[in-house]
C-alpha cells in the first residue's frame, strides 16, 4: 500500500502493447482509443471493453433496463423478432410517449414502426394496403383526387 491506497500489480506488456484490466488481455495499441490526459496517451479500457460498457450504459440510460433484462426478453421471444418471426431480435422497441419498453425487434421492424409514427391506425392501414383492401382515390378533376367515403 502506498499512502493508504491499494497498488495494482503491474503487468509488463511488450512495446506497442497495453494490458486491459477489464478483460485481462494484453492488446496492441491499435485496440485502444486515445486519451490525451493519460500518461501513456491511451484509454484505460480497450475498445471492445469500452464498447460493452457503453452498450450497458445506453440500455440503462435510454430504457431503464439492464443487459440481463434485455437478454431475458430476447429469450422469451425465442431470439426472434415478434413481428416478422424471421430475423434475430436485437433492437429494443419502446413507446416514444411513455418510454415503456415493449419488446425487442429486428432493425427493419423496429424502424418500420417508427416510420409509421408508432400509430396503430397507420399500421392497420398499411396491413389493409398489403392485403389489397386499400382505399382507391377517385380522380375528380385533373390533379385533384378524393378518397371514397
Amino acid at each position: 500500500m502506498a499512502k493508504g491506497r491499494n497498488v495494482r500489480p503491474r503487468v509488463d506488456a511488450p512495446d506497442g502493447h497495453k494490458y486491459c484490466r477489464t478483460c485481462g488481455e494484453i492488446k496492441p495499441h491499435s485496440e485502444w482509443t486515445r486519451n490525451v490526459t493519460a500518461s501513456d496517451g491511451l484509454a484505460t479500457l480497450c475498445r471492445s471493453c469500452k464498447a460493452a460498457k457503453d452498450r450497458a450504459g445506453h440500455l440503462k440510460r435510454q430504457y431503464g433496463i439492464t443487459e440481463v433484462e434485455r437478454d431475458a426478453m430476447v429469450a422469451s421471444q425465442k431470439g426472434l423478432c415478434v413481428i416478422c418471426l424471421k430475423a434475430p431480435a436485437a433492437h429494443v422497441d419502446h413507446c416514444h410517449e411513455t418510454g415503456r419498453v415493449r419488446g425487442v425487434l429486428c432493425f427493419n421492424c423496429n424502424s418500420a414502426i417508427g416510420k409509421l409514427g408508432d400509430d396503430p391506425d397507420a399500421v392497420r392501414r398499411a396491413a389493409a394496403y398489403l392485403e389489397g383492401n386499400s382505399w382507391k382515390p377517385i380522380l375528380v378533376a385533373p390533379g385533384v383526387y378524393q378518397l371514397p367515403s
